[in-house]
């Protein structure tokens, strides 16, 4: 839990002073790239305590089996879907297109391809992600203190 709090740290500095004062596609890059991690460790957090708990019997070693695994715990939950979709375009984010708009400005955009659709990831976006990822913590949290 406490790793993740440590990533949630990092990640907010590039969004709210790094971002703010570069408006760059690197570190919107680079803010993706630190929530996937957050993320892997909450997933890797929350498998391990449905494991001691008795919910799942093993844990994929896979990335994507630990994906089906976290879905399967919350599939109720639609926020934890939502997360899981947006981390599945995170993972990939060095490997995908992606066009740099407006880099330097105020209006910075970096434009990702994925699954066939093009993703504008703004600063709005960037807002929204951080939202979804602020009631992904709590989520863990809630499910950890279970």
């Amino acid at each position: 839990m406490e790793e993740l709090i440590q990533e949630k740290i990092s990640a907010d500095h590039l969004l709210y002073v790094s971002l703010k004062y570069t408006k760059t596609c690197d570190v919107i890059k680079n803010l993706l790239l630190r929530w996937t991690k957050m993320i892997e460790t909450g997933i890797d957090s929350m498998l391990e305590h449905a494991k001691e708990k008795g919910k799942i019997t093993l844990i994929n070693t896979n990335p994507l089996g630990r994906i089906e695994a976290t879905r399967k715990l919350f599939k109720k939950d639609k926020n934890m879907q939502k997360t899981l979709d947006e981390y599945m375009m995170f993972r990939k984010i060095n490997d995908l297109k992606c066009d740099r708009i407006g880099e330097f400005r105020k209006n910075v955009n970096l434009r990702v391809y994925f699954r066939g659709k093009e993703v504008n990831v703004d600063l709005e976006k960037l807002k929204e992600y951080a939202d979804m990822l602020e009631m992904f913590i709590n989520t863990t949290k809630q499910f950890l203190l279970s």
